[in-house]
């Protein structure tokens, strides 16, 4: 009776994306840091735009032309010494867009974005430190995983929303089907970046455990040093078109 029961059992890759696993999964993928509203959101945006600034303008201007182009979730890095002011910035001159910040390194920065208008934020790494931070100044937060051992220890920080990075260099969508399964029926739910381009996004969006995919690929930086916000407008309407198509 017991092989009876066990030839009808997915087995972990038939689970990363078993329909009936991934229905169950959705009930209890509850992540209390995260919340349900921005998880919409960002699923029915499905590109989240990444870039840095050198200054808090460059930013307002760069988020303007992108939410023109029909793109309204960013992710802002702090790679620069602007990067908070910036958030600060767009924040309160660009509030039909999602503010998302990325390479939150520390716990000083996640408390800074969160107090200077950060909707969520997100990180390359998991450092256990900068979770708990986030978690304790409110901001919902998706550590970065590239490992079973990294998914696990976000897990256990309650964590159910976690950045995939960087997606390609890590074996992209084969190895992310290899990684997620073990996990599909606690509703983990995956946002891939490094590597996600125009022709490789609608693959991963085709997922059920993937909310959105990042694209670094859209603000470029030819197009920032000219001031040139149309071209920055006409490359995101461009990824939006595809999107749709």
């Amino acid at each position: 009776q017991t092989e009876s029961v066990d030839q009808h059992r997915p087995t972990e890759t038939d689970c990363g994306l078993c329909p009936a696993v991934m229905a169950q999964a959705a009930q209890a993928a509850h992540d209390p840091h995260f919340p349900h509203a921005i998880l919409t959101r960002l699923r029915e945006a499905r590109i989240v735009a990444g870039f840095s600034v050198d200054s808090a303008e460059e930013g307002v201007s760069i988020a303007t032309a992108l939410l023109a182009g029909g793109i309204d979730v960013i992710e802002l890095t702090l790679r620069t010494d602007a990067g908070v002011d910036a958030v600060r910035a767009i924040a309160a001159h660009v509030p039909g867009i999602l503010l998302g910040v990325g390479t939150i390194l520390t716990p000083e920065q996640a408390v800074a974005v969160k107090e200077a208008g950060a909707a969520f934020g997100v990180a390359p790494g998991m450092n256990p430190r900068v979770v708990r931070a986030a978690q304790e100044a409110g901001l919902p937060f998706a550590p970065g995983i590239a490992t079973p051992s990294e998914l696990e220890a976000s897990i256990e920080l309650g964590c159910r929303f976690v950045k995939f990075f960087p997606a390609e260099a890590c074996g992209g969508l084969p190895y992310l089907k290899s990684i997620a399964a073990p996990y599909a029926h606690l509703g983990v739910q995956f946002f891939p970046l490094g590597g996600v381009n125009a022709g490789n996004m609608r693959d991963y969006l085709s997922r059920p455990d993937v909310v959105a995919v990042g694209g670094s690929w859209i603000v470029t930086q030819p197009l920032v040093e000219a001031k040139d916000w149309a071209g920055i407008t006409a490359r995101a309407a461009e990824v939006i078109k595809a999107l749709r198509a």
